[in-house]
């Protein structure tokens, strides 16, 4: 995934896992109108086909129109059906490079799943548009987890392909992930979470990651 902000770190969402469908699309709108975020990205969680693809029907329009790239996780019919930019895969290796060569560059194809550095190198070798470090549904403490927090510094600091760091709860703690020299780092809970202006939380995020340069173009 490129990153049109080439001398910052840029801003992924993350859908969080008790919020689907209008409800969601509401929220979504205001976090959007926030400031600029490179792409939405909706894991299904504990939503079943028919659930899924009525969420992403719902939501997917709302960030392409605010100039977000919208991304499937892993449900390839769904990816189909919605028109959907992009399709993160974390089901292996193999579905990573097989995603890859069949899409071919028509759509981004994102790699997920790498929790040691040797797996993230096989990855890389499918040449995914990004790599993501961290799970979806697991930003439940303030700070990001200290062994994503390490593999995208590595990751960043010697691979050409762009990676996204998963963000912990709390804004306060952005600058520490940006601070690793990832391309992109996610936000679920800091910007969805109880009780949290969407709108206000993007916008405080974005005023974070301008500070932040990559240091290397991606």
């Amino acid at each position: 995934m490129e990153n049109k902000q080439t001398e910052r770190c840029g801003l992924v969402l993350v859908a969080p896992p008790d919020q689907s469908g209008v409800s969601f699309a509401d929220r979504l709108t205001a976090a959007l109108e926030g400031g600029e975020v490179a792409s939405v990205i909706f894991p299904a969680y504990d939503l079943d086909e028919a659930a899924y693809q009525a969420h992403l029907e719902v939501c997917i329009p709302v960030a392409q129109a605010h100039g977000a790239a919208a991304i499937v996780v892993n449900d390839t019919r769904a990816f189909g059906r919605t028109g959907a930019d992009g399709l993160h895969v974390d089901t292996g290796i193999r579905d990573v490079a097989e995603t890859v060569e069949r899409l071919n560059g028509s759509h981004i194809v994102g790699s997920g799943g790498a929790e040691t550095r040797h797996k993230a190198l096989e990855m890389g070798e499918a040449r995914p548009d990004y790599l993501f470090f961290g799970r979806f549904g697991q930003d439940t403490h303030p700070s990001p987890h200290r062994k994503n927090v390490d593999l995208a510094e590595w990751w960043a600091s010697m691979v050409e392909i762009p990676c996204i760091l998963m963000g912990g709860a709390s804004l306060d703690t952005l600058g520490e992930a940006a601070a690793t020299g990832t391309e992109f780092v996610a936000l679920s809970r800091a910007v969805f979470g109880e009780g949290i202006d969407p709108a206000a939380a993007v916008a405080a995020a974005n005023d974070i990651l301008e500070s932040h340069s990559l240091g290397r173009d991606s």
